[in-house]
């Protein structure tokens, strides 16, 4: 029998008027936006649907991209498509812990509001820095940055595409050495600090007293955790996983070997740009991946898959 997984894009994906049309449509979308902009005391419409600067700047940018995915979500949900199973890349995990059952929504956008503001403050800036490093495989990448003081992978994209972070002299030598050992390309990334780095390790700290006054419930799903590429169906280790999260490698592409494994050999990417499904085609082309970013999306995606589970 065919499962379903719906999976969240991370940082970086958002965009101006995401989730605007479930909000004009859907009771469920306006409701999480409506309660979420009350909750945070922070205009959450204006911020997703409305061209503005706040957008791509951390603090404002996490909270923004999991209301708009849990908009969405719910009301894809009203439509009758369920997963059998999340995963979230980064940002994009507490999207997946929410829709799994593990904590509410309004849970997922309080807590992620002060990660992004913790992440922001973590490290001064031009201290740290991230760079894509693109047609190298993981274990020479592992092997030449091995020596290189303050610098380690972040994400395991996919086949091809990994990307690497800490201190912004690490990450300089070690695209440099990069290049030397054959790397087609080393990209330095747009981004306000270097993310699942030990520098983000006060970060977590903070963000561990927020999550402890989350309530974390039951998961009613599984779900695959980034830290280590592990299908988790205990809710009692959802803290300490989010905890660790913020300062080790996103595994993502493990993490989507861990779901065909696990016998998903469909995924569904909610949320704006099609980050994921770029990824999986690196990965693995054998699955079915499809997208939901609009409404029309959500129609078309429904009707074709709510039959199937």
């Amino acid at each position: 029998m065919s499962k379903i997984a719906f999976i969240y894009p991370g940082q970086g994906a958002q965009t101006a008027g995401m989730g605007k049309d479930f909000y004009d449509n859907g009771a469920l979308a306006k409701e999480i936006f409506d309660k979420g902009s009350e909750l945070l005391g922070l205009d959450l419409r204006e911020l997703c649907f409305e061209k503005n600067d706040r957008l791509d700047k951390t603090e404002y940018t996490q909270a923004a991209m999991v209301t708009a995915c849990l908009a969405m979500t719910r009301e894809v949900e009203t439509k009758g498509l369920k997963p059998d199973m999340t995963a979230g890349l980064s940002l994009g995990e507490y999207c997946a812990i929410a829709v799994a059952g593990g904590m509410s929504d309004m849970d997922a956008i309080r807590t992620v509001r002060a990660r992004g503001i913790y992440m922001e403050n973590a490290a001064p800036a031009g201290s740290g820095a991230m760079a894509a490093v693109l047609g190298m495989e993981a274990a020479v990448i592992e092997d030449t940055i091995r020596d290189i003081e303050g610098v380690s992978i972040a994400n395991y994209n996919c086949p091809g595409q990994i990307v690497i972070t800490g201190k912004a002299e690490g990450v300089q030598k070690a695209s440099e050495a990069l290049k030397e050992a054959g790397a087609r390309r080393v990209l330095p990334l747009n981004v306000s600090g270097p993310f699942h780095s030990p520098m983000m390790i006060p970060a977590g700290e903070k963000l561990k007293e927020v999550l402890d006054g989350a309530t974390i419930t039951a998961l009613s799903i599984p779900y695959v955790a980034n830290v280590n590429a592990e299908v988790i169906t205990d809710s009692a280790k959802i803290r300490e996983l989010l905890v660790k999260q913020v300062s080790s490698s996103v595994r993502w592409e493990q993490s989507m070997e861990t779901m065909i494994k696990e016998g998903v050999d469909t995924f569904v990417e909610i949320g704006p740009g099609k980050t994921l499904a770029g990824f999986m085609r690196k990965i693995n082309k054998d699955v079915k991946m499809y997208h939901i970013g609009s409404w029309e999306e959500a129609a078309k995606v429904c009707e074709e898959l709510a039959g199937s589970n």
